[in-house]
């Protein structure tokens, strides 16, 4: 019997070129693995609180009790699970826990290339503000100085009183004042 199963992400060891996938795509992709993920959602700190003494038992204490669920049916009725159920279990928590760590990987690599990305843009933008102050000494490119002046403003450290300004986006091209046509 042939199964059809489409596989969303390229497979980085078969594709030797796999196509960038955009941020869009890729929290579209994550949204719907987080679907898919049994028992998925996110705890309070009371509740995770809570959870932690239970979850953090040594490995050799949980083995140790589903024996005993295995070695005695009273045991086994009052715990209301069998030791093959509790075996899964333990094995479903190992398999998981290579997801989590796989994801934690995932992430620092995300965070990395975001990084890069700022700092690839920061020196960009650091250029462009030296480059324009040596720029406006000239009358001809006084057109400059407002621009000039505002990332002269943006640099100084805010003191901790100041409301947090938004970042404006910059404009398109084709929408930019000093471009349009009126």
């Amino acid at each position: 019997m042939e199964t059809n199963v489409q596989n969303p992400i390229p497979n980085a060891a078969t594709d030797p070129s796999p196509t960038p996938i955009t941020p869009e795509d890729l929290v579209a992709q994550l949204r719907a693995f987080r679907d898919r993920i049994p028992e998925y959602g996110q705890l309070t700190t009371a509740e995770r609180l809570n959870k932690r003494r239970a979850a953090s038992l040594k490995t050799g204490f949980v083995v140790a009790s589903i024996n005993a669920v295995g070695a005695s049916g009273t045991v086994q009725t009052a715990v209301g699970q069998t030791a093959e159920d509790l075996v899964q279990q333990q094995s479903d928590v190992v398999r998981w826990a290579a997801v989590e760590d796989e994801l934690r990987a995932m992430l620092r690599g995300v965070v990395s290339a975001n990084l890069i990305r700022r700092h690839r843009l920061g020196v960009v933008a650091l250029q462009s503000y030296s480059i324009s102050r040596n720029l406006v000494r000239n009358p001809e490119h006084a057109d400059l100085l407002p621009h000039v002046d505002e990332m002269k403003r943006l640099s100084k450290p805010r003191r901790k009183s100041d409301p947090q300004q938004p970042t404006p986006s910059p404009l398109p091209l084709e929408e930019h004042p000093a471009t349009s046509q009126s």
